[in-house]
């Protein structure tokens, strides 16, 4: 390199490196082909990885969203082939348990019933749905590569048009009609999922899509569902439905009685659902006017379900709180159990407490997510960017206002004869318990007029069931299973 050369870059370089900035593009793909095999037949597909903004009122990109849409190649009638929309919870979590765990080709190398393996990395998913339809994985802003945009001016957005019930329903239903229109698959029967927070996302996104985007669905997959109407709001209900959760996970850590003990899981769990519903609600909602009498025998049929001791259940005035029975049912043996999957284990500074201090389950999840999604996304997609990977990320405050999402699912249903719900839960899920699930499933048309059109399936797992191997088929199967039943019905959209 002569010495004029070297001079040039020495000032160019200055430029070059304050003229970059970390920032994600607002709207653009890349395109890659792959292949996979399921349930032993080849399936040939094109993923498409990229970002697509969001528009306000006035037509401006105010945020732009990253997703990856895997498409299957060698298909005659695209109209005809189902399309699923999917979504994580937190708020604030980008999508990537699903997409690298559950439904995507490519899922997480660990051993079977979920811990991380060393080295890290991914594999082919035999059992994905990629080949009964087509999936679409949607990161909401702020999560994964999803970013507020900053304008011309160096303004951005006000976070409160994103980081609420309402406002992430309003935005998202806009982006997916967009996304819709983009790819011609206004034809297509067309599904939600939603795990955990996002089954609050999809119920709302039901009705928000028919109503205001004209766009019907055939079928919602509530994964793990957070109700809001529930979760939040405290009380005899709320508390109570918790038990049947302690019974299934006192029952795999072997902290009944024999008699149950001895029994298998699914055996034993209506048993205590029925005294949940009949006995445990109604005690708790006497409070403070409830009889000694009746007090300790509720508090002895609870331990009985449970494997919590009796005297405790009292001190707890018969409302145990998930985070106290965590810390109490392994505490002499000096451990805690995971709050979104309670076959995890974690050890605490002290065993002394009513909560442990972190959840033993996430942890282990991050430590295989993290690097996997990472390394997938620039290895086998070619999406590259300097932007970091948000796996939780900021949304907070959150608006939880006018949260109608259970009667918008309702709603839908109503207007749309087509639209069946599937839930799925873990029996070992101590974040959304499984009984929840059944409550909300309940609930959710009181009158049990479309009761019929309602699916639950319960599996021996937590939060993320599928990251249990076997739960992955039995999960996966199911949800192959609904769609084939639901994308097109033979008979006409009436009641």
């Amino acid at each position: 390199m002569n010495s004029s050369t070297f001079k040039i870059l020495f000032f160019l370089l200055p430029l070059i490196l304050f003229s970059q900035k970390r920032e994600i593009p607002i709207d653009t793909i890349v395109y890659t082909s792959h292949s996979t095999t399921i349930k032993g037949q080849t399936i040939n597909y094109i993923a498409e990885t990229g970002t697509q903004p969001v528009w306000n009122k006035d037509g401006k990109p105010i945020a732009t969203l990253f997703y990856t849409y895997y498409k299957r190649k060698n298909v005659k009638n695209r109209s005809n082939r189902p399309l699923i929309f999917s979504f994580n919870g937190g708020p604030g979590s980008a999508s990537v348990w699903m997409h690298m765990a559950y439904t995507g080709p490519r899922i997480l190398k660990i051993d079977n019933e979920g811990y991380p393996v060393q080295p890290y990395g991914f594999k082919s998913n035999p059992y994905s749905i990629l080949d009964v339809a087509d999936i679409v994985f949607i990161n909401p802003v702020n999560t994964g590569y999803s970013r507020i945009l900053i304008d011309k001016d160096g303004k951005k957005e006000n976070r409160e048009t994103f980081f609420g019930i309402n406002e992430d329903i309003a935005y998202l239903s806009e982006w997916l009609n967009t996304f819709t229109s983009r790819k011609n698959r206004w034809e297509s029967p067309k599904y939600l999922i939603g795990e955990s927070y996002g089954g609050t996302r999809v119920m709302g996104l039901s009705l928000a899509l028919q109503n205001k985007q004209w766009m019907y669905l055939n079928g919602v997959i509530l994964v793990s569902p957070a109700d809001y109407k529930v979760i939040t709001v405290g009380g005899p209900v709320s508390s109570a439905l918790n038990l049947p959760y302690y019974t299934a996970t006192a029952w795999y850590h072997k902290k009944l009685e024999d008699e149950l003990q001895n029994k298998d899981l699914r055996e034993i769990l209506p048993l205590s659902e029925n005294f949940t519903i009949n006995k445990l609600i109604p005690a708790i909602a006497k409070g403070g006017f409830i009889t000694s009498e009746e007090k300790k025998d509720i508090a002895k049929k609870m331990s009985y379900f449970s494997g919590l001791s009796e005297e405790s259940i009292i001190q707890n005035n018969l409302d145990v709180p998930n985070n106290f029975f965590w810390k109490e049912l392994l505490r002499n043996e000096g451990k805690n159990i995971g709050r979104l999957d309670s076959r995890y284990l974690g050890i605490d500074k002290k065993e002394v407490g009513v909560r442990p201090d972190y959840s033993a389950e996430l942890t282990s999840w991050l430590h295989s997510f993290t690097p996997a999604i990472n390394h997938y996304i620039k290895k086998e997609l070619k999406f590259t960017t300097d932007i970091k990977y948000n796996m939780f990320g900021p949304v907070r405050p959150w608006n939880n206002d006018n949260d109608n999402t259970r009667d918008n699912l309702r709603q839908a249903m109503a207007q749309n004869p087509y639209l069946k719900v599937l839930f799925q839960s873990g029996y070992y899920d101590g974040a959304t318990t499984y009984f929840n699930a059944k409550y909300t499933m309940w609930q959710i048309d009181p009158s049990g007029k479309m009761k019929d059109r309602f699916y639950f399936k319960g599996y021996r797992s937590g939060h993320m069931m599928y990251l249990r191997a076997e739960d992955l088929i039995k999960s996966n199967e199911d949800i192959r299973e609904f769609i084939l039943k639901t994308s097109y019905p033979k008979k006409s959209a009436k009641y």
